[in-house]
């Protein structure tokens, strides 16, 4: 994996003030030094200028960029982040074309291929990506992004030039870009947070391509947004022990193919059904090498002591690690988290993720990437199948079912409890939040066909897909990639999603069971108390000594009088927050952000405002 970053100017010449603009480059890639340490560079053309920094995983000497190749006297560039997984058979195809490669690295298939087939080539590529192509025979720059939005790219316009990179922190270092908040980024952080609307980037003018996107540019053209990846609803003709059949199959051949790397692989296992499953297939694999899986899971210190078993979360997970390692035999890491790391952490989150994030989730995942980065450069895990297989709580409660908003958000009130009255007008956060549902639950596929029910179930997915999956793709990136981590999602391959999409919700929860569907696929690979265990999400901290240490922050730090989050709360509100006791059952977001998760929320917030010098505007 990688970072990547550039600009590009229609009518501006580069080359005549080239210093400056290298200088620029190598700005912005220095500042995303950590999603790629060991290789960096830059190439700057008349409209166009690319930077890059490397994560070497294939073709570790060879896949140096941006890439430069030329055919015919037409030159083309690119800075590229991710992994094809079908890069072999596209690589075939491009050679019995007439291509001749230069490297084994998949970079230089995406622009050969771009160069045979045009924009079109990235529909045929099955793998995470952000991509930047820049054809100077066009004189065009296209920016791509993968349907599944695995991999993150923002982009803004700044007075006809086009600034764009892999994390916000990238757009920043150019110096005619402020960081600048209005009523739109308020909304988002304190309505929508940790979420993001599609294709926000919270700043003001900053945009983030769209999964599924591709935005090109070029002098004789006006700016072309086009989505090359949608879902599409029809009805599902497979019987059930074909669905059965066809899932197993596609979600092992993921798993395998996203195994392909030159440096050694690990997976991340929690003992849940997701991570066990892509273990088992890793473990199997790696031993017909001759080779062991390495597997790491996570959790805090004193957690067996302090664990509150609820509706959200009803078990602890080492038991069910422990079961797994036994099954397949790994070579097994115990990770744990304490609480002044967990607090420490918060704030590097904010750093990885240019934005208040998902607090302690969030800050504890970022601390198990930098261990588990130590040793490997590439781990498999098991995000998105909840999304994909219907494994949420508000897939199956019939309030979630029947709330006509964000079904893991169906209240409001805990996020406006400590902001100040005359803030909340200016928000109307009610009516944002609103809006942009109604936007996305109008966007769902629809088929004739579907009962209300099956159809409200396709709008309880696309919304998990579009909204909640895209806010734990992004957590996963900015963690591992923050420590220079490659962590792979075998159950966001396209495949599985446009297949498992039609399939009738009784297949998915046969028997009421819930992902019944994964879960029969899996029959043969684990264990029955893993492959039938009840979902338990990813662990946070019981520690009451945790939610003692923020509540003292927040006093040190916002109430101090020189807070800049001072201009949003009530700080007579945020006192009676602090007084009152925390109901961990009643999550705010998701299932784990309750009391202390708002709080560090909030410090998360504060931490954003003052290291990024954030201006709010009108």
């Amino acid at each position: 994996m990688c970072g990547i970053a550039g600009f590009y100017h229609k009518a501006k010449d580069y080359r005549e003030y080239g210093t400056h603009y290298r200088s620029i480059l190598t700005g912005m890639h220095k500042k995303l030094w950590r999603r790629g340490p060991d290789d960096a560079g830059i190439y700057l053309s008349r409209h166009c200028g690319l930077s890059h920094s490397r994560l070497s995983i294939r073709d570790i000497s060879g896949g140096h960029q941006p890439m430069v190749r030329t055919s015919q006297g037409r030159t083309c560039s690119i800075a590229y982040n991710g992994e094809i997984y079908n890069a072999k058979e596209l690589r075939e195809t491009l050679e019995k074309r007439g291509w001749r490669f230069e490297t084994t690295c998949d970079t230089e298939v995406i622009l050969l291929g771009y160069m045979e087939f045009g924009s079109a080539f990235v529909t045929q590529l099955n793998g995470i990506f952000a991509c930047a192509i820049y054809d100077s025979a066009k004189e065009t720059l296209c920016l791509f992004r993968d349907p599944m939005g695995v991999k993150p790219l923002f982009y803004t316009e700044c007075q006809e030039e086009i600034i764009f990179a892999s994390e916000i922190k990238g757009i920043l270092a150019h110096p005619g870009v402020k960081a600048e908040v209005g009523r739109e980024g308020l909304n988002e952080i304190f309505g929508i947070g940790p979420a993001r609307s599609v294709g926000c980037g919270v700043f003001r003018n900053m945009r983030e391509v769209r999964p599924g996107e591709c935005i090109s540019y070029g002098r004789n053209q006006p700016l072309r947004q086009e989505l090359y990846w949608k879902l599409e609803s029809h009805p599902h003709e497979d019987s059930y022990e074909k669905t059965i059949e066809t899932v197993s199959s596609l979600v092992q051949d993921a798993i395998r193919r996203q195994m392909v790397s030159d440096v050694p692989i690990c997976t991340f296992l929690s003992g849940g059904v997701d991570s066990s499953l892509v273990s088992a297939v890793c473990a199997d694999e790696l031993k017909k090498q001759g080779q062991q899986l390495a597997t790491f899971s996570f959790d805090f210190v004193d957690n067996q002591k302090n664990f509150k078993a609820n509706d959200f979360q009803p078990s602890q997970d080492r038991p069910f690690v422990e079961k797994m390692v036994a099954h397949i035999g790994s070579s097994h890491t115990f990770l744990e988290c304490g609480n002044e790391k967990q607090i420490e952490m918060l704030f590097d989150s904010v750093k990885a993720h240019d934005l208040p994030a998902m607090a302690d989730v969030d800050a504890s995942m970022l601390y198990f990437c930098s261990l588990v980065s130590t040793q490997y450069k590439v781990a498999l895990t098991g995000e998105c199948a909840d999304e994909i297989f219907g494994g949420y709580p508000w897939f199956h409660k019939r309030e979630c079912f029947q709330a006509d908003t964000f079904p893991w958000t169906m209240d409001l009130s805990p996020r406006k409890e400590m902001l100040s009255q005359e803030f909340l007008e200016y928000l109307d956060m009610d009516s944002y939040v609103q809006e942009n549902y109604q936007r996305s639950a109008d966007e769902t596929p629809r088929w004739e066909g579907d009962s209300p029910e099956e159809a409200r179930r396709r709008e309880i997915s696309y919304l998990n897909l579009k909204w909640f999956m895209q806010t734990l793709l992004n957590r996963m990136d900015r963690a591992s990639m923050y420590n220079g981590l490659e962590a792979r999602v075998p159950f966001a391959d396209t495949r599985i999603v446009r297949y498992v999409w039609n399939v009738p919700w009784e297949m998915k929860t046969r028997n009421g069971v819930v992902k019944n569907l994964l879960r029969e696929s899996g029959r043969g690979l684990l264990p029955e108390e893993v492959l039938f265990r009840r979902k338990s999400p990813y662990p946070k901290t019981y520690d009451p000594r945790y939610e003692s240490l923020l509540k003292g922050m927040v006093r040190e730090r916002i109430l101090s009088g020189h807070s800049p989050i001072l201009q949003f709360v009530d700080p007579k509100k945020v006192e009676k927050f602090l007084s009152q006791p925390s109901d961990y059952g009643k999550p705010w977001y998701g299932q784990l952000m309750a009391g202390p998760q708002m709080l560090a929320y909030l410090l998360q917030i504060d931490a954003w405002m003052e290291n990024y010098h954030v201006q709010v505007v009108s």
